[in-house]
């Protein structure tokens, strides 16, 4: 997953900036003076010899040989040299600044489709170190309706993507498939009927108001809408099941998703709740969906 790629990417970035490092401060300057020695050595014994025998000409393309010779690079040394930079760019951009993520099932229906390839914003909510994902500048917290990256609590090597529903203090109640924010019904109007590819079915579509953000979602109004934990997880205690419906209050620094596609998401009603360690950005933009080109834009 992309945890390891990070890993990886670091490592590589190690191993390469060593090299550079040693190869700036010891290797190039020994080289230099390895080509400076043999230059020296070719104008004061083979060079006069070789003017004579062959030209002017001919001793010149000696010259440059001994030269190419005596300044030879390793291979790893070259390579290393070459692609620090490269490995450097790449890895600060998509630590810092955005990173691709490509969209692998059908949760976030109707607004992101399996296929999906996005950019998400990494410096959004805070810059944060990478690999360890220390928070070291706190730049901005996520907002009720952002679509955001974390890494699955349960399995932190896994990156899932949610809508931001619940906010640190708030009282989150979804029962009967309406939701509530501290204890206001979140409005929903129904536009149509919306076909779903991963199960083959219609679900109704709806536009939902999450605050300022006005964004599609889907109902499986024939199925049923029991709702039960997957399993023990941090701050358990801060939810009460029912049946059909869930009740949560959002301890602090963390945070309540769920998934547009209602009934086809498996989010914080049932595993609980993504501390805000386990952020990785803010979702803004389809970038491309090599099946569906005119599926390119911003994330709402």
């Amino acid at each position: 997953m992309s945890w390891n790629f990070a890993l990886i990417l670091f490592v590589l970035l190690v191993i390469t900036g060593i090299v550079w490092t040693l190869d700036l401060v010891s290797l190039r300057p020994a080289r230099r003076r390895r080509m400076a020695a043999a230059a020296a050595e070719f104008d004061r014994e083979r060079g006069p010899q070789l003017r004579q025998l062959e030209g002017d000409d001919a001793a010149a393309r000696h010259r440059e040989q001994t030269l190419r010779e005596a300044g030879r690079i390793p291979w790893w040394v070259e390579y290393s040299v070459s692609f620090f930079p490269v490995i450097l760019f790449v890895f600060a951009l998509r630590s810092f600044v955005v990173e691709p993520f490509r969209i692998p099932s059908g949760s976030m229906l109707p607004t992101l489709e399996a296929g999906d390839l996005i950019l998400v914003n990494k410096f959004s909510y805070g810059l944060r170190l990478p690999v360890v994902h220390n928070k070291i500048v706190p730049v901005g917290e996520p907002q009720r309706g952002d679509v955001m990256v974390f890494r699955y609590p349960p399995e932190p090597e896994i990156d899932f993507i949610k809508r931001v529903i619940g906010l640190p203090g708030d009282e989150i109640t979804y029962v009967n498939k309406r939701l509530f924010i501290n204890g206001t019904e979140v409005p929903r109007e129904r536009v149509g009927d919306y076909f779903e590819p991963d199960r083959a079915t219609y679900a109704d579509e709806y536009i939902e108001q999450l605050g300022d953000i006005r964004h599609r979602i889907l109902i499986d109004s024939r199925s049923g809408g029991d709702i039960y934990p997957s399993g023990a997880f941090p701050y358990r205690n801060h939810c009460q099941y029912r049946g059909a419906g869930v009740r949560c209050i959002v301890p602090e620094g963390h945070y309540f998703v769920m998934g547009d596609n209602r009934d086809n998401s498996a989010d914080s009603r049932f595993w609980g709740f993504v501390p805000d360690d386990n952020i990785v950005g803010k979702a803004f933009l389809v970038w491309m969906n090599f099946g569906d080109l005119g599926r390119i834009g911003q994330i709402r």
